[in-house]
């Protein structure tokens, strides 16, 4: 299968680059897959949409201010001439960061892209915040190896509270294609309502339309809902450059599904319920875990995982506050296959034409890039002819795409 396959045109104007001021005011797309009838909605509609019986999975993720911009010791530097008029620069040549998944715990290691990324070799030092010098700066890194993808491995110098540090210096990441310097609104507005646990460097955008009063009227339905987490890393932001589908190769995201979901889930599955998953990054997890039911218990070198530690507590999509998740338990597993158990690990599944889903009936999901995983991951569910169609009747009616545009029911 060819990447060019999943490929369509969208005008520049139709890139949302600003979110609306109210956010279940977006418009929303109703795709029927077998039949492939379209209708255009409001995502206002959305409660009632729901069926009674379905359980609605929300991946509660929270974005990490991830994006840090400071300047290079020149440790690993070329020496320049005194005669260069760069040279006074020399030390102070500016770096951005782009953190995205945390490695370890003590050593506070991080994946990362850089930027100037061919000037930055391993060895080199990195200051941030402050005056970004070594001696006027907030967080300090060494870059200690290199990643098959072009990332880099970071390790910080210790500090009292290094989260407390990064939501005051670092920047939103916002998408590349959202062409604007992140200003303060973005910290909220690029964020879920029920956002709790930290480590995302993406927001999982299909549950940026909800709000606390649509929240409140799934519950009055008596919908169920259920909460798990994938932290959104760096496949994100990297584009598919293979020409056949089949030889992409996806990063690796944490995810965790704790005890109570997983039997909500399951629960559901077996009186044939349907199940609703809001993204597809809830997508990507759910049939993850039901082809994996031996997930391991945490990472490699048991570091603990990013939830909450800074800003205010957010609600849960059920419409009251709920727990932290327990990252101190082992994950339960199950000696039969094909079953949803409370597990956590690292998800790596590239779901394309043709796929069998064995846990998602039905999915909220925003537009997404052309000849992207994510535009792979929809045509999968519901066929690529039919969602290319729905995608060329968007543009036509002038839907707004991508992370801050308007979404797409499909069921």
């Amino acid at each position: 299968m060819l990447v060019s396959d999943f490929d369509y045109h969208l005008p520049d104007e139709l890139i949302a680059r600003q979110p609306l001021a109210d956010r279940a005011a977006a418009r929303m797309l109703h795709l029927d897959r077998r039949s492939g009838r379209l209708v255009d909605r409001s995502f206002r509609e959305f409660p009632e949409l729901l069926r009674p019986g379905d359980l609605l999975v929300f991946n509660n993720t929270k974005v990490l201010p991830a994006r840090l911009f400071g300047h290079r010791s020149g440790s690993r530097a070329q020496k320049l001439s005194s005669d260069n008029p760069a040279a006074k620069d020399f030390l102070r040549g500016q770096v951005e960061v782009l953190l995205a998944k945390r490695l370890s715990a003590p050593e506070l290691e991080w994946e990362a892209l850089v930027h100037p990324g061919r000037k930055l070799g391993v060895g080199e030092r990195l200051y941030f915040g402050g005056e970004a010098t070594e001696q006027s700066h907030e967080l300090t890194a060494e870059i200690v190896g290199r990643g098959s993808f072009g990332e880099r491995r970071l390790r910080f110098d210790p500090v009292d509270d290094f989260f407390a540090v990064l939501e005051r210096i670092g920047h939103v990441p916002l998408p590349p294609y959202i062409d604007r310097p992140d200003r303060p609104e973005d910290r909220e507005q690029y964020q879920t309502v029920y956002a709790k646990a930290v480590g995302s460097v993406a927001a999982p955008t299909a549950g940026l339309h909800f709000t606390p009063e649509i929240l409140e009227r799934i519950r009055q339905r008596g919908i169920e809902t259920a909460e798990l987490t994938l932290h959104v890393g760096l496949g994100t932001f990297q584009p598919v450059r293979t020409e056949v589908v089949e030889e992409h190769r996806l990063h690796t995201e944490w995810y965790e599904i704790s005890p109570e979901a997983a039997e909500r889930i399951q629960r559901a599955r077996d009186a044939g319920r349907r199940i609703v998953a809001v993204g597809t990054t809830t997508v990507r997890t759910l049939e993850f875990a039901v082809s994996h039911p031996f997930a391991a218990s945490g990472r490699k070198d048991g570091a603990p995982e990013l939830h909450s530690t800074t800003g205010p507590s957010r609600r849960s999509p059920g419409g009251a506050s709920g727990p932290e998740p327990d990252v101190s338990r082992s994950s339960r597993v199950s000696e039969e296959e094909g079953r949803i158990t409370a597990q956590r690990g690292e998800a790596d599944i590239f779901i394309y034409p043709p796929f069998e889903f064995k846990v998602v009936s039905a999915m909220l999901t925003n537009f997404h890039l052309p000849k992207s995983t994510l535009l792979m991951l929809v045509s999968a569910f519901a066929g690529r002819e039919r969602v290319l169609h729905a995608y060329e009747h968007a543009v036509s009616e002038r839907y707004r795409f991508y992370s801050y545009g308007d979404c797409m029911f499909v069921e």
